[in-house]
């Protein structure tokens, strides 16, 4: 009974983190989002700022897919299937009119399929950068999202007045940069191929970065991916805690 409560407790504490991790990323995102579309004055002196924040705007951005990630494995809020349905719907929207629907059999897939024949971000036979890069752009974006972010970006500049300039440098770079940091940190670096052989059937591994660096690249899924395979259900918050956690149950064997 008293390992049901601590089980319980700890669902509660993680879904009560998650979600205030969310909302922080997300009510960011926004303020940065309509300040830099609607309001933002450019000159001399504002150039700075706005590089600063596109580059913020672009962390965040890859904040949005992971909340959104966290969500397709239930470990935004663990029992709470239609909240995390919910808030990675509305993270996926925001960031680049995303389907949510669409990407949850997808990355299931990947998980099923890590680094071989079925996985819908493995190289498909080119392990170029390049190649690879282009391979799993086309398995995210659609014609239908690139339909939906004409619509949005129309309404924004004759519905709201906003400059088209405004909606590429405050949303369409930082989606784009945040495509980078995604694929790289979180698909290409940690599942090629190296020297040395993969651990074991995720075929995946851990960038070795400290966990500052893990955060700022991509939310600790290049700096701990092989711990997110061992443990889908883990948040990306919870990842450092997870690695140590298994290197402490090693230890004791």
């Amino acid at each position: 009974m008293r390992s049901i409560a601590f089980g319980a407790k700890a669902l509660r504490r993680q879904t009560l983190i998650g979600v205030s991790l969310s909302v922080a990323i997300v009510v960011t995102w926004l303020a940065i989002h309509i300040t830099g579309i609607f309001f933002w004055q450019w000159s001399v002196g504002t150039l700075p700022i706005a590089v600063a924040l596109i580059l913020v705007q672009t962390w965040l951005s890859t904040g949005l897919f992971i909340i959104a990630h966290d969500a397709m494995h239930g470990a935004l809020a663990p029992t709470h299937p239609v909240l995390n349905r919910t808030v990675g719907t509305l993270c996926l929207s925001l960031y680049a009119c995303l389907s949510y629907a669409a990407l949850l059999p997808q990355h299931h897939l990947h998980h099923k399929h890590a680094g071989r024949h079925g996985d819908p971000d493995f190289h498909g036979g080119d392990p170029r950068l390049a190649a690879w890069f282009l391979q799993f752009f086309r398995t995210y974006y659609s014609h239908g999202q690139i339909a939906r972010i004409t619509v949005m970006a129309l309404i924004y500049i004759f519905g709201f007045g906003a400059s088209l300039g405004n909606i590429v440098l405050f949303w369409a770079v930082p989606a784009l940069g945040a495509v980078g940091q995604l694929f790289v940190f979180g698909t290409w670096l940690p599942h090629r191929e190296r020297e040395a052989p993969f651990q074991d059937a995720h075929r995946t591994h851990s960038i070795k970065v400290g966990p500052a660096l893990s955060l700022l690249t991509c939310f600790h899924f290049g700096g701990y991916h092989h711990e997110h395979h061992l443990s889908p259900g883990t948040p990306w918050w919870g990842l450092p805690a997870r690695r140590r956690a298994i290197v402490g149950r090693t230890d004791q064997r």
